[in-house]
């Protein structure tokens, strides 16, 4: 028989494994998954948060408007808008109107006494200028009146190419004759003449 042999039966080894106590490492990995999780865990709580506050903002707001709204007359409110297209209608009207009264001013100012004007008509352009023809007829002592009288419309800026035509002897010596020019559009806009006048 060997004498090492040991007939003991208390082990000597113990029966359970002993843990050491030292840490375990960490990958990386690890750190990264879990700052992403609490990134998105984070992230997904302000997101319902936020959708929250705006909900009840928008609500807010529908009421204060619903309040805003009912503090108004809507019999006054219709009321206004259509005061409001009247009066846009007749300011584009207005600004559109054209007053003749500056051309019989201007005539009155430049006609000499021996020129007499017998017939006035106007109509606009036909081209893009919209520029107002004016065309007259007339009576005058004598070409040199005639002549007098074209020099001083040529010194008016606002009656623009006056061209005198057709010109005749009646059986009294006088001389007839026809007179055509244009006028800027300004000239004879009412709106403008309003303010001039007040």
């Amino acid at each position: 028989m060997d004498q090492n042999f040991q007939t003991s039966f208390i082990p000597k080894k113990p029966m359970v494994e002993e843990r050491s106590t030292t840490p375990r490492s960490i990958s990386i990995f690890t750190i990264i998954s879990i700052f992403i999780l609490f990134t998105v865990t984070l992230a997904t709580g302000g997101f319902y948060l936020y959708q929250v506050s705006l909900s009840k903002n928008i609500n807010q707001k529908e009421n204060d408007l619903l309040l805003a709204k009912n503090r108004f007359e809507p019999s006054k409110i219709t009321e206004l808008q259509v005061l409001d297209k009247r009066l846009r209608a007749s300011s584009e009207i207005l600004s559109k109107h054209m007053a003749v009264t500056p051309i019989f001013q201007a005539l009155s100012a430049i006609t000499m006494k021996t020129v007499r004007f017998t017939k006035f008509s106007y109509s606009l352009a036909t081209d893009k200028t919209a520029k107002i023809i004016v065309q007259m007829s007339g009576l005058a002592v004598g070409y040199r009146s005639i002549a007098l009288q074209s020099d001083l419309f040529a010194k008016n800026k606002n009656l623009i190419n006056p061209v005198f035509s057709n010109l005749t002897l009646d059986d009294k010596g006088n001389v007839l004759f026809d007179l055509e020019f244009s006028v800027d559009p300004g000239f004879v806009n009412y709106k403008q003449t309003l303010q001039t006048t007040i």
